[in-house]
C-alpha cells in the first residue's frame, strides 16, 4: 500500500466518512469537517463508523471551526476528545484550552492559517503543526506565494508544517517537501474521486475549468476564498456575507451558499478525470516515485 505524505483536507460537504476511511486504507491521512455531520450525535455516530473499518492507530483527523458562531464548538471537542481522535485541524481561531485538550490524550493539533501573524498565534497556542494555506488553495485561501509564506511560518514556529495549494500530483508533493513541509494538503484533487460527496456537475465543472476560471472573493461567507467562477455566475454572484455560524450549522439541506457555490483551487486544470482514491493515490505515488528519480 502505499505511503505518501498527504493530507487530505476536510472540505466542507465534500468529505464523510467514505472519503475518509478511503484515503486511510490508501495510505494518505484522511480528514472531514466536524460540522459535515448536522449534530454533535451524527459526529459520534460517524466516527464510531469511521472507526470500525480502519486498524486500531490508523492516524485520521476532524476539523473544527474554532469561530464564536459556532455554538457546537465545545460538544463536539467533547466527543472528539471521547474518541480520541488523532489529529485535529483547527480554522479560524488558535486557543490554548482546545490544544491542550486534545495533547491530553496524545494527539496532535494542525492549524491552518494564511499570514505569518497567525502563525505566531498558533505558535502561542502550542500546536503540533502548522498548515500554511498559500494563493491558490481551494476554500478559505491566503494570497501569499507558497514560497514566501513556507519561509515566513517557519520563522516563527518549528513543528510540522503543511503546504496547501494547487497539489495535484506526486511531483508536488515532493516539491512542498523539499520547500521544507512535511505534509501535502490536497483537497481540490480529492473532489474529483468517486469517495467524494461532490456532485457530479460539480466534478464535471472541475474537469472543464482551468486557474483563470477561479474567483478569490469574500461575497460568499465574508472570508476570501478560492471559487469556480462559472458556479458563481450561475448563481448570480450572490452579493453580501453569509452568517458563517449559521451556514455552517445548518440542518440537512441547508447551508444554501455552499451548496452551489463551488469552491475550488487553481489546480483544476490539471484535473480532467474522477478515480476512486486507491487509483488516485496509486498514481500520486508512481509520480512521486519518478520525480525522485528526476532528481537523482
Amino acid at each position: 500500500m502505499p505511503q505518501l505524505p498527504i493530507i487530505a483536507a476536510p472540505m466542507f460537504l465534500i468529505s464523510g466518512p467514505e472519503l475518509v476511511v478511503a484515503c486511510c486504507k490508501a495510505g494518505i491521512v484522511g480528514t472531514f469537517p466536524a460540522l459535515n455531520q448536522r449534530t454533535t450525535q451524527g459526529l459520534d455516530e460517524w466516527l464510531t463508523q469511521i472507526k470500525s473499518q480502519l486498524p486500531p492507530d490508523t492516524r485520521f483527523g476532524v476539523n473544527l471551526i474554532v469561530h464564536p458562531t459556532n455554538e457546537r464548538l465545545q460538544a463536539d471537542l467533547e466527543v472528539i476528545v471521547a474518541h480520541q481522535v488523532p489529529l485535529v485541524i483547527t480554522s479560524l481561531g488558535a486557543v490554548p484550552d482546545i490544544v491542550g485538550a486534545v495533547q491530553s490524550y496524545g494527539g496532535q493539533v494542525y492549524h491552518d492559517v494564511t499570514t505569518r501573524r497567525h502563525a505566531e498565534k498558533a505558535a502561542q497556542a502550542g500546536v503540533d503543526g502548522i498548515i500554511a494555506v498559500s494563493a491558490g488553495a481551494g476554500g478559505h485561501a491566503g494570497q501569499i506565494n507558497p514560497f514566501a509564506l513556507l519561509s515566513e511560518v517557519r520563522d516563527v514556529f518549528d513543528g510540522d508544517l503543511v503546504l496547501a495549494g494547487s497539489i495535484n500530483t506526486g511531483a508536488d508533493v515532493l516539491a512542498a517537501q523539499v520547500l521544507g513541509a512535511r505534509f501535502a494538503y490536497m483537497g481540490t484533487r480529492l473532489i474529483n474521486t468517486r469517495e467524494s460527496r461532490a456532485d457530479q456537475a460539480y466534478q464535471q465543472m472541475i474537469c472543464d475549468s482551468y486557474a483563470s476560471d477561479i474567483t478569490y472573493t469574500d461575497r460568499v461567507s465574508g472570508i476570501a476564498g478560492n471559487f469556480l467562477t462559472p458556479s458563481l455566475q450561475a448563481a448570480g454572484m450572490r452579493a453580501g456575507s453569509v452568517d458563517l455560524g449559521a451556514e455552517l450549522t445548518a440542518p440537512e439541506g441547508g447551508a444554501s451558499a455552499w451548496k452551489s457555490l463551488w469552491s475550488a483551487g487553481h489546480g483544476v486544470g490539471g484535473i480532467h478525470d474522477v478515480p476512486s482514491v486507491a487509483e488516485l493515490v496509486a498514481q500520486l505515488s508512481e509520480q512521486y516515485d519518478q520525480a525522485r528519480l528526476r532528481l537523482a
